[in-house]
């Protein structure tokens, strides 16, 4: 039923249905062997950006399976019928005046023809070149010269595939890649959906449907990070693996690293500061290094110099063909511990009090759309504001980002997809199956980031449900087993008396809107609620407790004094309540608050939605509103009590 909902997301035969399913029989995707490091250029490896204009077409036949039945991957996109522009990384909903493909679900097609250097075709014995995909919403199948070379299942996380058989086995230089996307919703993908026939054709086309979901965002699609080309030698460093600790002056760096294509080979390793002196060296595929008076990695506004890194080069030399070959990566780290108490979140044995926001990978035009520009504006209001942490709700966002985070000391608490999970059957064991993917993917792209502190495995789930306490047991003793160094955590708007996933996480984090989905209207109300919350989950699981959202909404511009909702007035308001319960309560158990939303940001059209949702503190345009300075005051207040240095960032060229 998956696949079929995939593939035919229109009321259709069944002999239609069964034999396209046979044709996507591929669908059922497994989590990617060996690593996933960030495509960097070095002395052995080469980087092509394939960023840009595209041919796109959407399938908007009935069934849309017929770039499938015609076979569009075979030739060039433009062959098969109109293709228009498509911007990469971009979402595809709103780039046209096309009503119909702003809300599309199926199938879409994109292809990109690029020629490559020719030192990597007439190297096959020691060249391999890999095509790499930094997301795409949300199941991908791709094809190379006509000929299928991987699919990957589920958006936000990269994919890879070696291409080199094929790019280098051509008459030519110039490759043709083909990305066909899908962004149907099922009931066990994640996140979760479900595809609605409206079967009244006294109201409705014969044929029409609509896709269905429980999460508070649009559902952008497209290919929305860089579609890159790299090269590696034919040996090469699949994997790097870091933790790290300190104790007195004395740091560590443990090290793993994976090796693919030989196993006669020898490894080399130095870690530089900054500025490239050479403080520990290393040999051999597994080991620790040892670093002297160390530089800690520290969260933005608890030290003087938040988010030092230093530099770990690893260089692999092989034999190959009976000629020297090497392979040279070089990865960020940074040195810091975490650790969880009854009470307390602790970095570098020191009390972290998260105080920052949610936020969305949501703008203007480009959708989820990779954008460098608005990147750099975001983190400087995250600078400007005082923030020191962020939650990637409700999925993993761009490498990019992540790259950031880790220079600015930034500190994440990293979540999955798995947002919307409201009904019974997102809990099965297929929906499962998927969810320990996904969770193995994100820990293998984000495990050596000192940014990320803690993994959230879901937003708001139905964790009352009884089929939760065996979902979440089984998910975070996944997570925990491949990432023993960091908490797991979910978030919840569940009643703390029948929350099935409670127990097995190391921090609480609580969800919940007092005076506006609760008693609308009602400020008086706040400060008991929100305190008889907290002491309501302490006393039942005795972990520390992050206010993982609160806020109000508010229109730009409207004012009303008394305060009425959706004026700027009310959402200073609230904020102000539950700032006087959190300085209260982050004296015992509470460790962190962070505030629904950085910036207002696009949802699906409904009566309760004008535009979007306006909890931000910025407008979409990152224009602040009158809760940004309320929320500035406090987190630079909440920082000077802790005797906090302001730094000057800057960036850090990775």
């Amino acid at each position: 039923a998956d696949c079929l909902l995939r593939s035919c997301p229109v009321d259709s035969s069944m002999a239609l249905c069964c034999s396209l399913c046979l044709l996507l029989l591929c669908c059922q995707a497994l989590a990617l062997g060996g690593g996933m490091l960030y495509p960097r250029e070095s002395a052995s490896r080469e980087l092509k950006e394939l960023n840009g204009i595209w041919s796109f077409r959407a399938d908007f036949s009935p069934q849309r399976d017929k770039g499938f039945v015609q076979q569009w991957y075979r030739k060039p996109l433009r062959r098969s019928g109109p293709v228009i522009d498509m911007p990469v990384p971009a979402s595809f909903n709103e780039l046209t005046q096309d009503p119909n493909l702003r809300r599309y679900t199926g199938w879409v097609w994109y292809e990109k023809e690029v020629l490559l250097p020719r030192s990597w075709l007439l190297s096959a014995l020691s060249t391999r070149v890999v095509l790499r995909v930094g997301s795409a919403h949300y199941y991908s199948i791709v094809w190379v010269n006509g000929v299928q070379v991987t699919e990957h299942e589920g958006g936000h996380l990269p994919f890879e595939a070696d291409i080199s058989r094929i790019v280098q086995g051509s008459s030519g230089a110039l490759c043709r890649i083909t990305i066909a996307l899908n962004n149907t919703l099922t009931p066990q993908t994640l996140p979760p959906g479900s595809i609605q026939f409206m079967r009244d054709e006294s109201k409705y086309p014969r044929g029409y449907f609509v896709q269905n979901t429980k999460f508070d965002f649009f559902n952008y699609a497209g290919i929305h990070r860089p579609v890159v080309l790299y090269t590696t030698p034919s040996v090469y460093i699949d994997d790097i693996t870091v933790t790290t600790d300190w104790a007195g002056n004395i740091g560590m760096v443990r090290y793993q690293v994976l090796v693919t294509g030989n196993t006669s080979y020898s490894l080399s390793l130095n870690l530089r500061e900054k500025e490239g002196k050479v403080v520990a060296t290393g040999a051999g595929p597994i080991g620790a290094l040892k670093v002297v008076e160390p530089k800690l990695w520290w969260p933005y506004l608890m030290h003087e110099n938040p988010g030092y890194l230093y530099y770990l080069e690893v260089k692999l030399s092989a034999q190959v063909g009976g000629e020297l070959s090497e392979d040279v990566y070089t990865l960020p780290v940074g040195i810091r511990t975490v650790h969880v108490t009854g009470r307390q979140f602790l970095i570098n044995g020191k009390p972290f009090y998260f105080h920052g926001v949610n936020k969305h990978e949501d703008a203007d035009i480009r959708g989820k759309g990779l954008d460098w520009s608005l990147i750099v504006k975001d983190f400087n209001l995250l600078q400007w504001l005082g923030a020191n942490s962020f939650r990637t709700s409700h999925y993993p966002y761009a490498e990019e980002i992540m790259d950031l985070c880790d220079a600015y000391g930034i500190v994440v608490i990293d979540e999955c997809p798995g947002v919307g999970m409201r009904d019974p059957e997102n809990f099965g064991n297929t929906s499962l199956a998927h969810h320990l993917v996904v969770m193995e993917e994100l820990v293998r792209r984000d495990k050596n980031r000192p940014s990320v502190v803690m993994w959230s495995v879901a937003n708001e789930p139905a964790s009352e449900l009884s089929p939760a306490a065996y979902y979440f047991k089984t998910v975070i003793a996944h997570t925990k087993a491949i990432d023993p160094t960091r908490p797991v955590t979910f978030v919840s708007n569940a009643n703390y008396a029948h929350d099935h996933g409670a127990p097995y996480v190391d921090v609480i984090c609580v969800n919940s809107y007092f005076s506006w989905y609760h008693d609308a209207g009602h400020l008086e109300v706040i400060q008991l609620q929100l305190n008889t919350q907290f002491e309501n989950w302490y006393k039942a699981y005795q972990k520390p407790i992050i206010q993982s959202e609160y806020g109000a909404d508010s229109i730009a511009g409207l004012h009303n004094d008394p305060p009425l909702m959706f004026s700027e007035e009310y959402h200073t308001a609230v904020l102000k309540e539950y700032h006087s319960v959190f300085d209260k309560k982050r004296k015992d158990y509470v460790i962190g608050e962070l505030i629904w939303n950085f910036a207002d940001f696009m949802t699906a059209q409904g009566t309760g939605r004008v535009l979007g949702n306006k909890k931000g503190i910025f407008t979409r345009q990152r224009q602040p509103k009158a809760a940004a300075f309320v929320l500035r005051d406090r987190y630079w207040k909440l920082a000077n009590e802790s005797n906090c240095l302001r730094p000057t960032l800057t960036y850090h060229n990775l």
